[in-house]
Order: C-alpha cells, then structure tokens, then sequence
C-alpha cells in the first residue's frame, strides 16, 4: 500500500502545469513529459508483470490443495484435525500451509497489478492532460454522407477522411 501512496505521489508530482507566462515552444519533451509518457508504459508492464505472476503462484497453490483432497479423499480419517486446528497428519498439514503460502503470494500479486494499473491510468490521464500545443481530434468522423436537394431531384454526397 505503501508503494502505491508513493507512485501515486510521484505521478502527481510529474503531472504537468500551466506555466506562469507563455515560453516558446520547446522542440522535444521536457523530463516530465518524458518521465511520464515513458513511465505508463512501464507501469503498464509491472502489472501484466504481476498479474502473470499471481497466475502462476495461484497454479502452486491450486496444486497442493488439489494434492491435500487427493489425501483427504484416501480415507475417512485422512484429513483428522487436532485440537490447535492442525492436521494429524504431516504430509496433509505440509500441503495445506503450502497451499496457504502460495495463495498469499498469489493475492500480494494481484494486489500489485491493482496498483500498477491504478498507477496506470493517472498517467495515461496526466499524459493526455499535457498535450494542448496538438490539433484536436475528438470525435474523429472519417465518413460524412450529405443529403441536399436539386431543382430535379436530391444530391447524395459522400466524403471519406484519411
């Protein structure tokens, strides 16, 4: 959570300003605007990144517990629990706290790729904010069909943008 908090704080840090007085164009990006154009692609591969290895820690976890019902179903008395909680017997017990780490690995994971998205998304968004010198082309309409009337008739128009 830590780690969020400070590249939320980063980004926000990095978010472009409105200058004080107008400067001349500068050709080329300045550190921030590179910093953060650069940077969300960066974010954007920490959270396949995580999320690839949260797949692949809950393929661990989903292994051994898969492993422990395989014990379970051997007998009746397979999976017997003591009094503190635990299995009787050791090798179910190994599973299931094996199971239990990699499940925990698996959600920090996810909880990271949460974050690098999250991380994400205010940078596609502070990027997107800092780019006013462009022309703006929103809402893009590469077709336009016209319709006007003729003294003998009507004039069907059409005009593709590229």
């Amino acid at each position: 959570m830590r780690t969020l908090c400070l590249a939320v704080a980063f980004a926000a840090v990095l978010a472009p300003r409105a200058p004080a007085q107008t400067a001349p164009a500068v050709r080329g990006m300045s550190l921030r605007q590179g910093a953060v154009h650069y940077g969300k692609w960066l974010t954007a591969g920490a959270a396949v990144a995580f999320t690839a290895m949260a797949v692949h820690e809950h393929g661990f976890s989903h292994r051994d517990w898969d492993n422990l019902l395989v014990i379970c179903r051997s007998s009746d008395n397979a999976c017997a629990r003591g009094s503190d909680g635990r299995y009787l017997r050791a090798d179910a017990e190994f599973l299931y706290e094996r199971s239990i780490y990699y499940d925990r690995r698996a959600n920090r994971r996810i909880l990271g790729a949460q974050g690098s998205l999250l991380v994400t998304a205010a940078l596609f968004i502070i990027d997107l904010s800092g780019r006013n010198a462009e022309p703006d082309n929103i809402p893009f309409r590469p077709l336009r069909v016209t319709l006007a009337p003729t003294s003998d008739g009507a004039a069907v128009g059409m005009r593709i943008a590229f």
